[in-house]
Parts: structure tokens; C-alpha cells; sequence
């Protein structure tokens, strides 16, 4: 009889194209393991006090975690199993399940992360563990540059990595499934992933996570893919694919949305944003600290303000910015916010505010469905300035500017309900206007700040 198997669950959790689950269901009886592991240190001690704490997931993705689990167990069900749980260090516990039910091997997902990679190095020396390829549309380490170098720069990655696609087609999940009985399992409801008194996250109700939520959320995009490159960037349409939830979380591959968009007219635009992902993932394989160091030396000297009032007023949606506001309130109320407002919002903080960027990223990391280490730090280095591939640190969004351009209007009335009787014109900057009762005005002035962060670079250059 072939010896048992077993598939050990990550940020990948699906039964369709997911390697691990393929290859060890050919290879005999399985069990499925998830392991809630919260050790994620940041990468060495030497780092400045505050960024140091790791990198356990936030709370709205623990909320997320929760019913992904919930829909995977139910999908092993289905074929006669289910899904142990376990909770700790992964290093220690996914040998021990392999050595509690003899396993002949262990299977997984590689993934980037620094601590990831140090899991797969001590699960390896204990048992024999076959990593398997699906997180991404290429290994990192598999897009060279002419000379065999590593790219730093999107756009030339991007063309060296569209020479390697499409990607292999996606397999189905096995249709049928041998599984080892009786092995202990944690509850679910034991890990209170899940809020209690308040409940913050009942706004969290738009989302279906699961493999069968990604499904049906691809397939409701997939109209949408010709008008994607215009109305994405429209924050009141609902322009965008929302896969990225399901994507951090692996209950789609990557591969299974290339394939279903590529078919579309138009679909370059939505393609090159799977491919930043990527570039994400490429970047953090090289630089493992990058969520906690800047990629650029002079903005480890660059004269960030301590300003904790500022910093709460941004958090909460109190800035007087109603883009801004109207931001910050999506992301509190849904786990998610208009990727345009993220970068709108990001530059708030760090230029208008001159506040440390990793603040930002680690309540983005706390608040968001689809926080992911190698985009959310990407993306905050690149607003910033300081990344190896970032936009100028001159270069700095004006809220009103943005918000008008990109018709922002029935997006603030949805979000930032004091305005609703201003007009389309005058609603992007109250103030301008008499302003409107129970909206604070601007915590600080456009042109003060932009005149304030060019001065702050030029004395860190």
C-alpha cells in the first residue's frame, strides 16, 4: 500500500491547480494540514525600534482566513476527507503530523517570504518535502536578464517574463481523493480569527472567500476585462477585478486568471498588472527585508515627522482630504480600497503629512483582505521614493487634482457621507466652499506640504 501523503496547506488554499494537492493525491492516501503559524519575525534584530515585530497576519485577513478555511475544509468533505488544523511553529509541527501518520513525503507551495523559505529549509531537514511550483506565473529566480542577472526594473522584467507566457494551462482539482482517518484536528472557532464585540468587520459581507468565490469572482470580470484599462482607475465604478483578496490567500492561481482574461480583447492592461504581482514576488526574493528597509540608503536618513495625531487622523478618515477620507473609510469598513485611492492615500501620508511609510504599510497590513508582503511593500517604497523601482519622490499627488480627474464624486458620497449635498464641483474640496457641517477642515495645506517634503529630500539627499 502507498505510504501516506501530506499536503501542506499555505497561502495557496484551493484543490484546482494546485500542485501539491495533485501530486500527493497520486502518490497515495493524504491528509490536508493547515498550520496558523504567528511567527514571522522581521528579518534581523538590528532593525530601528517599531519595525521589528514581524509579520503575523492582520486582523482583516485572519477574518478572510477563517471562512477560506471554513469553504476549503467543505471542498475536502465533499470528496470524503477534511482539513486537519494545527497551531504553531510550522517548523515543528508539519514534521510531526508527517512522522504521526508515516508520511512518505510532504507537499507544498513555495512562497517568497523570508520566513516561508526558512520553513521549507527546516520541514526538509526532518522530512523528505517536495516544493512545488503555483504561487506565481514564473519562479522569481527563473527571469534573467541577458548576462544571467536579476532585473530591479519592472518594465524590462515585464518583457523578459512575457517571453516565458502564456503560462502552463491550469489542471483541475482530482475528482476523487484517498484520505488517512483519524488525526487530531483543532477547532476553527477556537483560533478567534473571527471579531467579537465590536464587530468592525460586518461591512466584510460583500466578499465570498473560498475557491468558489474566486470562480464566480472571475467570471463576473471577465466582461468587464475591455473597459478595464479606463475604468480602473475610476474610483465610483466598479472598474477592477476584486480578485486580490483571492489571490493572496491562493484560492485562484494565477495562472487559471491569466488564462480567463487572455482570451478578452484588451487584456495587455490586466495582464501587466498580473505581472507587477510577480515583479513583487521578484523583488522580495531579492531583497527579503524590503518591508521593513528602504531600498535606498538616503531615505534611511530621510527627516520623517513623529506626529501621532496626524498619523490617527489619516487612519481614521479625518484628514479634510475627502479622497483621502473616502479612502481610509473604504478600507476600514471592507478590508479593501480602489487601488487609485491607495496610492493617493499612501502619498498623503508620507509627503503631506512627512510620516514614516511603514506606518502606512503596517495598518494596510493590519486592514486589508489582500495584504501581502511583497505588493503591499512594493507598492509603499514605490510612493515613497525609496524603492530599487519607485516613482521620484517629487513627484506628489494633489488630492484635489486627483480626485476631480478621476471623478471621484459619487465615490466620496458613498464613503464620506457629510458631503452629499455638495455639488460634483465643490465636493473635492469643501473648504474652498464654506466647507459642510461635521467635516473637519484640511489638517495641513497643499502647497505648505509639497514646499515641506522637496525641502525634507533635498536635506536626506
Amino acid at each position: 500500500m502507498p505510504a501516506p501523503q501530506l499536503i501542506w496547506f499555505r497561502r495557496d488554499l484551493r484543490l484546482a491547480d494546485q500542485a501539491a494537492v495533485r501530486a500527493a493525491t497520486a502518490a497515495g492516501p493524504v491528509v490536508a494540514l493547515y498550520v496558523l503559524d504567528d511567527e514571522t519575525p522581521a528579518v534581523d534584530a538590528s532593525l530601528p525600534a517599531g519595525w521589528d515585530q514581524g509579520w503575523a497576519m492582520g486582523a482583516a485577513q485572519r477574518w478572510w482566513l477563517h471562512h477560506s478555511l471554513v469553504s476549503l475544509d467543505a471542498d475536502l468533505c465533499a470528496r470524503g476527507g477534511g482539513l486537519v488544523l494545527r497551531r504553531g511553529r510550522c517548523a515543528g509541527i508539519v514534521p510531526a503530523v508527517a512522522a504521526e501518520i508515516g508520511a512518505g513525503a510532504v507537499h507544498c507551495l513555495g512562497h517568497v517570504e523570508r520566513w516561508a523559505r526558512a520553513d521549507e529549509e527546516a520541514v526538509a531537514k526532518r522530512c523528505l518535502l517536495h516544493v512545488h511550483d503555483g504561487a506565481l506565473l514564473a519562479r522569481p529566480d527563473s527571469v534573467r536578464t541577458g548576462t544571467g542577472g536579476r532585473y530591479r526594473i519592472f518594465t524590462p522584467w515585464w518583457r523578459r517574463l512575457r517571453e516565458q507566457m502564456p503560462p502552463p494551462r491550469p489542471e483541475p482539482a482530482p475528482e476523487t481523493m484517498t484520505f488517512v482517518d483519524g488525526v487530531a484536528s483543532d477547532r476553527l472557532d477556537d483560533w478567534a480569527l473571527l471579531p467579537t464585540r465590536p464587530d468592525w468587520a460586518s461591512g466584510f459581507r460583500i466578499w465570498t472567500p473560498g475557491e468558489a468565490g474566486a470562480l464566480a469572482r472571475l467570471e463576473a470580470f471577465e466582461d468587464d476585462v475591455p473597459a478595464y484599462d479606463e475604468a480602473r482607475n475610476l474610483p465610483s465604478e466598479e472598474g477592477t477585478s476584486r480578485l486580490s483578496p483571492h489571490l493572496a490567500m491562493g484560492e485562484i492561481s494565477v495562472r487559471t486568471v491569466w488564462h480567463a482574461v487572455a482570451t478578452h480583447n484588451a487584456a495587455e492592461p490586466y495582464l501587466r498588472e498580473l505581472g507587477w504581482r510577480d515583479f513583487a514576488a521578484n523583488i522580495l526574493d531579492q531583497f527579503p527585508d524590503h518591508g521593513e528597509v528602504p531600498g535606498r540608503d538616503l531615505f534611511s536618513r530621510f527627516p520623517f515627522r513623529d506626529d501621532p495625531e496626524s498619523l490617527r487622523a489619516w487612519q481614521q478618515g479625518r484628514t479634510g482630504y475627502p479622497i483621502v477620507d473616502a479612502g481610509m473609510r473604504q478600507l476600514w469598513a471592507t478590508g479593501w480600497m480602489h487601488n487609485r485611492v491607495r496610492m493617493i492615500t499612501a502619498s498623503f501620508l508620507v509627503k503631506h503629512l512627512l510620516i514614516d511609510w511603514r506606518h502606512g504599510e503596517r495598518w494596510f497590513w493590519d486592514c486589508l483582505v489582500d495584504a501581502d508582503l511583497a505588493a503591499n511593500s512594493l507598492g509603499w517604497q514605490w510612493v515613497m521614493g525609496s524603492g530599487v523601482d519607485s516613482s521620484p519622490f517629487n513627484r506628489v499627488f494633489a488630492p484635489v487634482g486627483q480626485s476631480a480627474k478621476f471623478d471621484a464624486a459619487p465615490y466620496i458620497r458613498h464613503w464620506v457621507p457629510e458631503l452629499r449635498a455638495l455639488s460634483d464641483k465643490a465636493i473635492h474640496a469643501p473648504w474652498e466652499n464654506g466647507g459642510a457641517r461635521g467635516y473637519p477642515p484640511p489638517i495641513v495645506n497643499h502647497e505648505f506640504a509639497r514646499a515641506r517634503a522637496l525641502d525634507a529630500y533635498r536635506r536626506a539627499r
